[in-house]
């Protein structure tokens, strides 16, 4: 019994994520393999073998996967597919593209954005918002998972000393092509990465407001902002900042929730933070049920002072 974990990399390092799903397939049972398939990508490959608990690294070199495009990443995959019981992908944008099109071509069921490996077939994943847990049971003989990474603890960069082989990859698909990207550059911490995270809602008022208030404070503790939906929806904040259901799902060591009221959607996304302080005038604002500490106050007074105390 062995398993496969798609790396996430940029042909040059090993993105974080894949780490917490090295520990994930560790759980499942048996030896931990990681795919890398990139262009000019052996550097990647050589960070990954360093990854504690893996045993063996598949290194596949290719123009066609520089930029990971879903249906020749598929296609790999599915190529080596037949060596593995279980084939886990980080629970992101990357891997919620690829792994539907792995499990459909192998004709088996996905399990998705699990938390918890209960057995080598059993496993755990928030519904309904997180407000419940199902326990799943998978017969299929190839388990195809997206692992919510924040339900895991990251497996150590360093100390492992995996071998690295080297594959002849599967032809371009020819389906699709990479035309560019934009890429938003900042000196803040990746939002999903961060340790500290402070988080703004609608009661803010304004992008204006937003930047005014809570970018202080991020600079004073280093670090990462985060919006709610409403604030999103509001121009208040850019998309990439939003935290929650249709956001990103994070879990911070410290989540400073500052004018956001607290809906279902937004706990999804936040409430597995290990320190929750939540800022709000309303003292019925369900963000109070899961602060670990919570100041009923207007924050556009409480933050400037906290900021002046730090």
């Amino acid at each position: 019994m062995t398993a496969l974990v798609i790396a996430e990399h940029d042909n040059h390092s090993i993105k974080p994520a894949t780490l917490n799903t090295v520990t994930a397939a560790a759980q499942c049972g048996g030896e931990v393999h990681v795919l890398v398939a990139g262009k000019d990508a052996a550097a990647a490959a050589q960070a990954a073998a360093q990854i504690a608990g893996v045993a063996k690294v598949i290194h596949v070199d290719g123009l066609h996967f520089e930029h990971g495009l879903a249906e020749n990443m598929a296609a790999q995959v599915v190529a080596i597919a037949a060596s593995y019981s279980h084939i886990l992908f980080p629970a992101t944008a990357s891997g919620k593209n690829i792994a539907p099109r792995v499990a459909a071509t192998l004709d088996v069921a996905q399990i998705s954005d699990i938390t918890k490996v209960d057995a080598v077939d059993t496993f755990e994943r928030p519904i309904y918002a997180g407000n419940a847990i199902a326990i799943v049971q998978s017969l299929d003989a190839t388990k195809v998972i997206t692992v919510r990474t924040t339900g895991f603890d990251a497996a150590a960069a360093s100390g492992g000393a995996a071998t690295v082989e080297t594959l002849a990859g599967v032809a371009d698909s020819g389906k699709s092509t990479f035309v560019g990207s934009e890429i938003a550059k900042s000196d803040r911490p990746e939002l999903t990465a961060a340790k500290i995270i402070v988080s703004g809602g609608r009661a803010l008022g304004s992008a204006e407001k937003f930047n005014e208030v809570l970018m202080p404070l991020a600079d004073k503790l280093g670090a990462a902002l985060g919006a709610s939906r409403a604030a999103v929806d509001a121009g208040y904040a850019p998309n990439d900042w939003q935290v929650g259901q249709t956001g990103k799902i994070v879990a911070p060591q410290l989540y400073v929730a500052c004018g956001i009221s607290g809906a279902i959607q937004h706990l999804a996304g936040m409430k597995d933070s290990k320190v929750i302080v939540a800022i709000n005038k309303d003292p019925e604002a369900p963000i109070f049920s899961v602060a670990d500490y919570g100041l009923e106050a207007d924050l556009f007074t409480a933050v400037p002072e906290l900021v002046a105390a730090l």
